[in-house]
């Protein structure tokens, strides 16, 4: 028998470790996924290469939150070169989508001179946010992005940022993949108690900000 996905139904697959995926933007089928690894960035430990810590500071990009997830996910689900076939269909479109309305997805968008140039967004749950997917249209967009959401991830409580599995990419900000078991008792005691604050509208940071909530963090 088919399972219907619905928003509550995916809240309930992330308390419990999965998450879904499909074989491609025009597959509208959808798999579960529980993977052996799992890749996570230590909210105290999160390492920041020097030259984008400089990007960071100078503020080039207007960093935003939540305005615009339809543009920030279709920019994720479209095909570039340089990266794999996307998996992001139209059901996943529209299922995020709801979670967005329901205010358990959330977007880091970084903007230059009026335009969206990068930004990534995920799934906020207790004391847990899922990273997603992410993309750029200028270099170090997302990863500016990125810097950003991990420091509001701090000054809002959390503890658990899952990046779903270990890449290249995340591996230069600490991306560790811990066992399956261990990442799931992490997400039981994470998912118990919601944020110590809102870090989604009203909270403003600047670059030289969000790089003094992460070191401080670090040194505990």
């Amino acid at each position: 028998m088919r399972v219907t996905i619905t928003p509550e139904l995916l809240l309930r697959a992330y308390a419990a470790g999965v998450f879904p995926m499909s074989e491609g933007a025009d597959d509208p089928g959808l798999f579960w996924v529980d993977p052996e690894l799992r890749g996570i960035i230590p909210l105290d430990d999160v390492h920041i290469p020097r030259r984008l810590a400089r990007t960071v500071r100078r503020d080039i990009f207007e960093i935003r939150t939540d305005t615009d997830f339809d543009r920030v996910i279709g920019h994720c689900a479209a095909a570039r070169a340089g990266r794999g076939e996307t998996w992001i269909n139209r059901r996943i479109r529209t299922l995020y989508g709801d979670l967005f309305r329901l205010g358990h997805v959330h977007t880091l968008e970084a903007w230059r001179d009026g335009q969206l140039v990068g930004g990534l967004y995920g799934v906020s749950l207790g004391q847990c946010f899922f990273g997603e997917s992410m993309f750029h249209l200028e270099t170090d967009a997302s990863k500016v992005a990125l810097v950003h959401l991990v420091a509001r991830l701090i000054a809002g409580g959390y503890q658990l940022l899952d990046t779903q599995f270990q890449t290249e990419h995340l591996a230069q900000f600490g991306t560790r993949e811990i066992e399956r078991e261990t990442y799931k008792a992490m997400l039981s005691m994470a998912v118990g108690s919601g944020p110590l604050r809102d870090v989604w509208s009203g909270l403003v940071l600047d670059g030289r900000q969000a790089l003094d909530l992460i070191a401080g963090a670090a040194t505990g």
